[in-house]
């Protein structure tokens, strides 16, 4: 009779017994306190259609009967198509060789990784999964290969010992994994057209590509005189249909203090654990009224100046020409 570890995926069909620690009913748990659950499957006893059925039961039983549920969920992270690292967070108090353990993971009912005392096993790993998961076996932790957005989620490590040729659960954990993709620094990108004017609105697009998850919002901070000001507009938000990456983009119509310069900035907010991007700062300067007038005369004063010295200098060089030719004419004359 050969004995399967509970929750697994099974390649094959047949009759299913649940036991419990301290009793057992075939088909049927066991009274007082679940503090071990194990099954058995024996083939050529039940015909398909009923196995079928049965098999749903034996996982039903697994997935709410387990032992050993702690109710803590370790929060996991990871870089897109970096490796993930999830660790089975077992203390191991009674020093037990891996070579006496059945460690396995699962993402739902998907089997992610088994490992058969000591000896990893990929027959029943599911397609998503295959060559891409490998067992830090000094450390306890499953390495998730090439890590996408699509392998976010619940993973679950169960750990089982052989008591009395009967597998048994000894630890389960959880890890929940989020994938992390870095976003571009916002850029800002001018709309308006033309020479912006005094109390004409100034037109601003921020945008930022290729991140995930998907951000908080996005904020302009415009500082002029010592104050900045922050302003939330709405935030579009695109996703890649291949890639699951999101686009995000906001726009700024706003007027712009005359006479003295502004900075305007924008401001990405990825969430309190992920932090904030913020493009460069647009810098801008309105000069109206009495300063207009004031720039064209420190600007024109110094031009007609020169062009006046300029006009010296050449009346200067013709007067001295002609003078110069008129002595060669009279030395002519002479002679």
């Amino acid at each position: 009779m050969p004995v399967l570890h509970c929750v697994a995926m099974l390649p094959f069909l047949g009759k299913v017994s649940c036991a419990e620690a301290g009793g057992s009913e075939e088909g049927q748990p066991g009274s007082g306190h679940l503090n071990s659950l194990f099954c058995t499957m024996t083939l050529k006893e039940t015909p398909a259609i009923y196995s079928v059925m049965e098999v749903f039961i034996f996982f039903l039983y697994a997935m709410i009967l387990l032992p050993g549920t702690t109710g803590i969920v370790h929060e996991v992270k990871s870089f897109l198509n970096h490796t993930a690292y999830l660790s089975c967070y077992f203390p191991n108090s009674q020093k037990n060789d891996i070579k006496d353990l059945i460690v396995f993971w699962q993402k739902g009912l998907e089997v992610v990784h088994e490992v058969f005392y000591g000896q990893e096993k990929h027959d029943n790993i599911s397609p998503e999964y295959k060559n891409r998961t490998k067992m830090d076996m000094d450390k306890w932790t499953l390495q998730l290969l090439n890590a996408g957005i699509v392998d976010e989620g619940l993973y679950k490590c169960i750990i089982q010992q052989r008591v009395k040729e009967i597998p048994s659960i000894i630890h389960q954990s959880e890890c929940l994994l989020h994938i992390i993709a870095n976003y571009s620094q916002p850029e800002i990108a001018w709309l308006h057209k033309g020479e912006l004017k005094p109390n004409e609105y100034l037109k601003l697009c921020c945008s930022s590509s290729g991140g995930y998850p998907e951000p908080k919002q996005m904020t302009w901070l415009i500082s002029h005189e010592n104050r900045t000001h922050r302003l939330v507009n709405h935030m579009d938000i695109s996703q890649d249909a291949v890639t699951k990456l999101y686009n995000v983009t906001t726009k700024l119509n706003t007027t712009v203090p005359t006479n003295t310069l502004t900075n305007i900035s924008c401001l990405l907010h990825l969430g309190e654990e992920l932090g904030s991007l913020v493009s460069v700062p647009l810098g801008i300067e309105i000069i109206q009224g009495e300063e207009i007038e004031q720039l064209k005369i420190h600007f024109f004063g110094p031009l007609i100046a020169v062009i006046v010295l300029i006009t010296i200098l050449l009346g200067f060089a013709i007067l001295k020409n002609r003078t110069i030719s008129c002595s060669n004419q009279s030395v002519s004359l002479a002679v």
